[in-house]
């Protein structure tokens, strides 16, 4: 049997379904961009800034969204975007990821010269990059927010429909979550899944389970980002156990947002053993300072999941990706043999 350690986790293959772009860059990338475009960042050297980005001392929500405004900052042209996508898709090959799909909102790359149409050209042309350099797949997700006129998530929701074919898979609501319900936006979400693309919607993070009961309900959403208060629904539990409704779940951000007071008292192992489908996320790699690696092992020392339940939600990654059967299935099958590789007694 096989032992959950990091270099077995490093080797296990895994799907990485919920990375936002704008959370995610690499420090030195963004003091690149920073003193290209003169802007000022909260320190100058790449350790120092990757330690005033990381949200480990956020209060809620809404305060560990305030780093975004440093992120986005550098993140206002074509080659930017370009460059950050390439090398996201870049560091998961390089820690075991076959598959990742990357979100973001596209109308807040747009407070320079960009279009919202370039603001999602740059990074597919960045993606399709990454993957010719890795070998790995990968797929863009256009996020509406919450907290804004859901005429904007209409916007987006057309972009992502006009880009369906080039890389674009899905729409999701992201932004503030309490006060700001879904169904708001219920024209963008109908648009984007009467136009074959997947939703996932945040939902459970910094609201309770009445945001994901609207989420799932009233919205049709596929997914979930999140899902941390779903327990507190038993009936809603239920639900998503029967139908199999897959929970994105993004242990250290969790932490750092506070929607649960620690690791161990994070609900997901409660989730793994009702056989609600989870699939583990990094949601975002930078602030949270955290990788798909790390994700894992966190799962494995504190809530107590052995090799066989960070197995179960690494396929449950590849089920919930929205991608064609065919393609799902062909990443479907690689995996499968390369666990059993992994899953090969020692001599």
């Amino acid at each position: 049997m096989t032992t959950a350690t990091r270099d077995t986790i490093q080797a296990l293959p895994r799907a990485e379904l919920h990375v936002h772009l704008d959370g995610s860059l690499r420090a030195e990338t963004m003091l690149e961009l920073a003193r290209e475009g003169g802007v000022s960042l909260p320190a100058e050297d790449p350790d120092q800034l990757a330690l005033a980005m990381r949200a480990s001392h956020a209060t809620d929500l809404v305060d560990y969204l305030r780093r975004f405004e440093w992120t986005l900052s550098v993140m206002q042209s074509a080659p930017a975007l370009h460059r950050i996508t390439r090398e996201l898709v870049e560091d998961h090959a390089a820690e075991g990821v076959r598959y990742v799909e990357v979100r973001y909102c596209p109308a807040l790359n747009t407070q320079g010269d960009l279009s919202l149409v370039e603001a999602v050209e740059a990074p597919l042309q960045g993606l399709s990059a990454g993957m010719a350099a890795t070998g790995i797949q990968g797929r863009i997700i256009l996020c509406g927010l919450r907290n804004t006129d859901p005429s904007l998530s209409l916007r987006i929701a057309r972009v992502a429909v006009d880009f369906k074919d080039e890389g674009v898979v899905g729409f999701d609501l992201a932004g503030p979550e309490a006060g700001y319900p879904a169904h708001h936006h219920l024209e963008a979400i109908e648009l984007a899944r009467e136009n074959g693309l997947g939703v996932t919607l945040h939902a459970g993070e910094a609201w309770g389970p009445e945001s994901i009961r609207d989420a799932v309900e009233r919205c049709g959403a596929q997914r979930i980002g999140h899902g941390t208060r779903l327990h507190e629904d038993r009936e809603l539990e239920e639900i998503f156990r029967t139908a199999g409704i897959p929970l994105e779940v993004c242990l250290t951000s969790n932490v750092q947002t506070r929607a649960v007071p620690s690791l161990a008292q994070h609900p997901a192992g409660r989730y793994v053993a009702l056989g609600i489908p989870i699939t583990l996320c990094t949601d975002n790699r930078l602030i949270s300072g955290t990788t798909s690696v790390d994700e894992y092992w966190q799962a494995h020392q504190h809530l107590g999941l052995g090799w066989d339940e960070l197995v179960r939600m690494a396929r449950e990654g590849f089920r919930a990706a929205f991608l064609p059967e065919s393609e799902k299935s062909s990443l479907l099958s690689a995996f499968e043999a390369e666990v059993r590789v992994l899953n090969l007694p020692s001599p």
